[in-house]
């Protein structure tokens, strides 16, 4: 106990005791209380899945678990990160990515009609995943870079690498991550003080694109259809969840109760929110929401008080990127919107997706330490900073 105190001494200079007295312990706790939720809700909703494919009961929990141990060490891992290395990271991560949604179309594993995940040594992944909070990152570093320097074109890159990115996601196709990747761009063009107009012009197109893939892809036109009007199409998935968060009530079933998650096809993945409902309650669902609400909202006020443009841009579009994500999860197991195969961070089975955003986390967490030449908070809303700090050419 002695030896582990003096790694953590305020006195000490070693990496472990600075990495603890600068993180931000209420954000990295809430995200481990998250990852604790999944593994529980895992417990819940797994075993039928695995026993309906003529797996062992435990499984998906097994392998839950596997993902989630590597997840809180890619986490932790970058949240030591400096921001030259969470530049350069971020930068491999989204140059890689784009490469592999490349090699998807041509030598993708394909699932349900669409290519999104390719194998490498025997795993399989989604390099969607780990485009995500790259592009965040990298598009926060060049957005900033301009307003700093007017000679870079830091609009013009990002503009470039947002539309390979949502060109290639559309031709696997996957609406859902392309709708996540348009929330990402829009809210750092927010954030750095784009015009209502052009703001305008962005959600007129992101509808457009609504659109293009109605007319373009069957099976985003069935999803549409069966929202709409469930007796056009297949809408037993839906069905189901709805009928799996009424179930349990405001307390829920107990443990193993629930029967109506027994015929959820994706109860450990996209509708694990709706599984967990019917056992543990209305209640233990809304805990789990308030506690992705104060991640998202103590990340936000946290990436306010940067002093750094970029780390104050970065931040805050990482932040707004596991929100969004969240929402989509969650209003698909409500039945608000049409299925998007958007998992709930930390919570729904995926491995490529746990250290994806594990991995985004980890850089929001080294974005938002405390730093000792930063002893002030600007006390000025986020858009309002960010054009102070581009006059004074911060």
């Amino acid at each position: 106990m002695t030896a582990i105190n003096a790694w953590f001494s305020r006195d000490r200079k070693t990496p472990i005791a600075e990495w603890w007295w600068t993180i931000d312990r209420e954000l990295l706790f809430a995200l481990i209380a998250l990852m604790a939720f999944g593994m529980l809700l895992s417990f819940a909703a797994s075993p039928p899945v695995a026993e309906r494919l003529g797996l062992g009961a435990w499984h998906f929990v097994a392998r839950h678990a596997l993902f989630t141990i590597p997840a809180l060490a890619v986490m932790i891992g970058a949240s030591f990160l400096p921001v030259k290395w969470i530049r350069i990271s971020a930068l491999v991560s989204l140059v890689g990515g784009i490469v592999l949604l490349g090699l998807v179309l041509r030598y993708g594993t394909e699932v349900k009609g669409a290519h999104r995940w390719i194998s490498i040594f025997g795993q399989t992944i989604q390099p969607s995943e780990f485009v995500k909070p790259a592009f965040a990152v990298i598009a926060s570093w060049f957005l900033a870079e301009k307003m700093k320097r007017g000679d870079v074109p830091g609009q013009t890159l990002t503009l470039a690498f947002f539309l390979v990115i949502v060109a290639l996601l559309l031709l696997q196709p996957d609406v859902g991550q392309t709708a996540l990747m348009v929330a990402t761009y829009g809210a750092l063009l927010f954030l750095t003080g784009i015009s209502w107009w052009l703001i305008g012009i962005l959600g007129a197109g992101a509808m457009g694109l609504v659109g293009i893939a109605y007319l373009v892809f069957p099976h985003v036109a069935g999803r549409i259809d069966a929202f709409i009007n469930p007796e056009t199409g297949d809408n037993y998935q839906a069905e189901r969840a709805l009928e799996s968060l009424l179930e349990g009530g405001w307390f829920g079933k107990g443990p193993g109760e629930g029967v109506a998650k027994r015929y959820l096809p994706d109860a450990h993945a996209d509708f694990v929110f709706a599984a967990g409902a019917s056992e543990f309650g209305i209640l233990f669902c809304l805990m789990l929401v308030g506690l992705i609400c104060f991640i998202v909202i103590r990340a936000l006020i946290l990436a306010q008080s940067q002093h750094s443009l970029f780390n104050r841009l970065a931040a805050s579009a990482l932040a707004i990127q596991f929100g969004v994500q969240s929402a989509i999860n969650l209003t698909v197991n409500l039945n608000l919107i049409p299925p998007k195969g958007m998992t709930l961070p930390f919570v729904s089975y995926g491995g490529t997706s746990m250290i994806a955003i594990a991995f985004g986390m980890g850089l929001l967490l080294a974005l938002t330490r405390r730093k000792p030449e930063e002893t002030f908070a600007t006390g000025l809303p986020i858009r309002s900073a960010v054009k102070r700090d581009a006059t004074r050419g911060i």
